[in-house]
């Protein structure tokens, strides 16, 4: 198993080609997986469809999510410690993407696994429940012992008839809230907002803004929907359908004049696509280019360019077709996705309707010279937030990320915000926009994932792991497809197939605790010591409601900043002042006197004059709370004092930021009975 011989490298279509682990997919999981088995001993090619490998990390992504630090262990963190470590200057987990593509070509090389490029599955076939060979385009044949799908289409799991799903599906199927159809109403935004750039370019505003934020008509002259705007389906919010949010480019760009590269204008540019993008301009005529993007800091002067908002790089409605596709209809949808994305930069740049100082900010940025050289300078890789997903052994759902985190086989954590972009964008009944499908950014605690989750269930396929379109609901998923938690999946997918090829067993037969111990040596992180400690409300004593189940008006922005109850608190972004407030409604069991307690995170840009206001049965309160200081109970709760309840009437408890002088935050609130 150490090393394919010289003889055997010499092959022609002809032949077949006997290796340990084949690995469909270049990505990021796939080269991790490739790297740690061959570290094993394993022989081990990875075949990527496309022309470049390491998927979006290479590809444009180079402002990784990482969610918490403390997550990231193992092979991912190797990767960007090195990456970081490549060129001076650079910041951990936001290399640029010639620095990543150069650092997994060096590890891939050292490991001597082989890298396949621009070749496509054509064919598989099985004996039984196992993948017994893989042919590509070009007529060549891999016989493997154990197969990996790390694909971002899952084209490898689907030839091999392995259940999957497409879309959302309902919240009764799996009794999750966030699941289904989800039409949102709009979430007004101030000018002062709107017409502020995102912090990471030296704006004051919030890092993003989502959703619709203004009233804005979807109609044309001719009474029907402009691009990009569709009919409300006929689905009550939480029904399934087969619809995924959008996808788009990261495009990596710069200000700096000697790299710069001016945003190209497409062949068949069509400025009639961004009627919609020039109706929000004419919203909010001083609209940044820095809120109409998130243009997040990378390193050496170089910016990861992504979606927020109603409209920008994401293109809602134009992928729903894609993983399901053949390859002629998946290049259609990226080549259209790249005519959308450089016309809307065009038409920004270029077009007389849009103000002249916009048009300057827009043309004051552009491609890099130095990145994507041989693809003129655009990004490899289309964003494929979401496609097909495994239903496997074990489905990763919601309350898996918030409430049940802890698994007997957990090879991996996630840790990120349950983060959906853009469904779709559809018309209310009076024939303004909506957004569809962007629920607002809902807080995960760091969670374990399941090793069943990357093994299909063992009557469909016996030798075939799929650590990108692992087994998930379309909400568990929204989470955990970060690329850092892909490659500690791919490391868990590389080092399970070796074991499994050694035990003489299937990947689901394996011992998992036997895996666990062997990540654990190779400095994966499984657990987090802090989760013990981390305050839940369900054992805190009282009557506890947490931030989570409070009734929410505005966009509070989720955080994990300090040791919050649950894992995650709320707070206002020190925007929007007097629009947003937060309200606790408790029930007391029995008329009485209660303390009641608020919990906050506190910081010097806290407010120190956060108005809270307290109902109870002899009357309402008005209290002012210092967030500047550190709650005194426990650090973790202040006391508002104590007061008379009625077991006939709740306990309402409001948090708003109207006149407060710094950030505003919210977490729990406690009713202590005397």
């Amino acid at each position: 198993m150490k090393s394919l011989t010289a003889a055997l490298l010499l092959y022609t279509s002809a032949f077949a080609i006997e290796i340990d682990v084949v690995i469909y997919g270049g990505t990021p999981a796939g080269l991790s997986a490739g790297i740690v088995a061959a570290r094993e001993g394993a022989s081990v090619v990875v075949i990527e469809p496309t022309k470049w490998i390491g998927g979006m990390v290479t590809g444009g992504l180079c402002r990784s999510d990482v969610g918490k630090e403390q997550t990231i262990g193992g092979f991912p963190r190797e990767f960007f410690t090195r990456a970081a470590a490549a060129k001076p200057d650079t910041t951990m987990w936001y290399a640029e993407p010639g620095v990543n593509m150069a650092t997994f070509q060096t590890m891939v090389k050292e490991a001597g696994v082989k890298v396949v490029t621009a070749q496509a599955l054509k064919s598989i076939t099985k004996d039984g429940s196992r993948i017994t060979s893989l042919t590509t385009a070009d007529g060549t044949t891999y016989e493997g012992k154990m197969f990996i799908d790390a694909s971002y289409e899952g084209d490898l799991m689907a030839a091999a008839k392995v259940s999957y799903i497409v879309g959302r599906e309902s919240s009764a199927q799996y009794g999750e809230p966030l699941a289904g159809y989800h039409p949102m109403e709009i979430r007004p935004r101030t000018v002062e907002v709107m017409e502020s750039d995102c912090p990471s370019i030296g704006g004051t505003g919030p890092s993003y803004v989502h959703g619709t934020p203004a009233s804005i008509s979807g109609l044309g002259k001719d009474g029907k929907p402009i691009f990009g705007v569709y009919p409300a389906a006929d689905l009550k919010p939480g029904d399934a359908d087969h619809r995924t949010q959008a996808y788009n480019f990261r495009i990596c760009v710069t200000q700096r004049p000697d790299i710069l590269v001016p945003f190209p204008k497409p062949a068949n540019y069509d400025p009639s696509r961004y009627e919609l993008l020039l109706r929000l301009i004419q919203t909010f005529p001083g609209i940044r280019f820095g809120r109409l993007f998130h243009v997040g800091s990378t390193s050496h002067g170089k910016y990861d360019l992504n979606a927020q908002g109603l409209f920008s790089t994401d293109y809602p409605g134009a992928n729903f077709d894609y993983p399901d596709g053949d390859a002629a209809k998946r290049a259609r949808i990226w080549q259209d996705h790249i005519d959308f994305t450089q016309g809307m930069l065009w038409f920004l740049g270029h077009d007389e309707r849009v103000p002249q100082s916009l048009r300057d900010q827009t043309n004051s940025w552009g491609l890099c010279k130095d990145e994507f050289a041989d693809n003129n300078h655009w990004p490899y890789a289309l964003y494929i937030r979401e496609g097909r997903r495994m239903i496997g052994e074990y489905v990763m759902v919601q309350k898996d990320l918030q409430t049940d985190i802890f698994k007997d086989d957990g090879i991996a954590m996630g840790s990120f915000v349950i983060d959906c972009h853009i469904v779709q964008r559809i018309l209310a009944d009076d024939g303004t926009v909506r957004d569809e499908g962007s629920f607002q950014d809902t807080p995960a605690l760091p969670y374990q994932i399941a090793y069943r989750s990357l093994t299909p269930k063992r009557a469909e396929c016996e030798n075939l792991l799929v650590p990108f379109c692992l087994s998930a609901s379309h909400i568990a998923y929204c989470s955990i497809r970060m690329e850092p938690v892909y490659m500690a999946l791919g490391q868990a997918s590389g080092l399970a197939a070796v074991q499994a090829i050694h035990a003489k067993q299937s990947v689901q037969g394996i011992d998992v605790q036997a895996l666990r111990k062997k990540l654990l040596e190779q400095n994966a992180v499984l657990e987090l010591a802090e989760l013990a400690n981390m305050p839940r409300s369900a054992k805190l004593p009282g009557i506890v409601m947490d931030d989570q189940q409070a009734e929410k008006t505005g966009h509070w922005t989720g955080s994990s900043y300090g040791n919050p109850v649950d894992g995650a608190s709320v707070h206002d972004a020190n925007a929007e002042k007097g629009a947003l407030s937060i309200r606790y409604t408790l029930k007391v069991p029995a008329s009485g006197r209660y303390e009641v307690r608020v919990s906050y995170a506190s910081a010097p840009n806290r407010a120190s004059n956060v108005p809270v206001r307290l109902q109870h049965a002899d009357g309402e309160e008005l209290i002012r709370v210092n967030q500047k200081k550190a709650p005194p109970i426990d650090k973790l709760f202040l006391s508002l004092g104590v007061f008379r309840f009625e077991s006939s009437k709740p306990a309402v408890i409001t948090i708003t930021n109207g006149d407060t002088n710094g950030i505003v935050g919210a977490d729990a609130v406690q009713l202590i009975s005397l």
